[in-house]
């Protein structure tokens, strides 16, 4: 019997030493858990951090995206109407420029007297006119013995003449004019043509 005892008992030690083996993998696999959800949580509140952050950047963009819109549409607005102010009063300084000139054809209208003196009238209300158009870059086209240019010329007949070569012109009937070096009105002009 005493070798029963003895089996039993070392059963019992043996019995003991795996339940303390396999209390303490239990604590240590609790600890392990406890470890690996603390790093979980750590990493879930790292996550949630940058989370917030790209809300706030997504929300700050948003907010300089509307601003930029919204300062666009009055660009534009304010464009619109620039654009429309200058077609609108596109002609003020010209009209300004004329007026003293329809001025002086009035009390041109208005003279009694000598022909002469009138017509030293009309040859001075006729310079101011001519020094408007020049103020505003309309430059008279006045060909006469240049060549043939069908770009600013039109021509409305061809003449033979022994003085003049062929294509020069001999003779204006009517001015053109030009703005800015864009032809206007072209002039009408007689051509050579021996």
């Amino acid at each position: 019997m005493g070798d029963n005892n003895q089996q039993e008992t070392q059963k019992t030690e043996e019995d003991l030493v795996d339940a303390a083996t396999l209390e303490q993998e239990m604590k240590n696999t609790q600890s392990d858990t406890q470890e690996a959800e603390g790093i979980e949580t750590e990493e879930q509140s790292e996550v949630e951090i940058a989370l917030e952050k790209a809300e706030a950047k997504a929300n700050e963009n948003w907010d300089k995206f509307v601003r930029l819109q919204a300062e666009m549409d009055n660009l534009r607005r304010r464009n619109e109407k620039q654009v429309e102010d200058a077609h609108k009063y596109a002609l003020k300084g010209f009209i300004d420029d004329l007026l003293p000139v329809v001025d002086s054809l009035e009390m041109g209208r208005q003279a009694e007297g000598d022909l002469d003196k009138i017509r030293e009238g009309m040859d001075l209300t006729l310079k101011q006119f001519l020094a408007v158009l020049e103020r505003q870059k309309v430059i008279a086209v006045s060909p006469e013995g240049d060549d043939f240019d069908p770009d600013l010329h039109q021509a409305v007949a061809m003449v033979p003449s022994p003085d003049h070569e062929d294509n020069k012109v001999i003779n204006v009937m009517q001015k053109g004019y030009t703005i800015n070096g864009r032809l206007i009105r072209p002039a009408m002009v007689a051509v050579c043509k021996n």
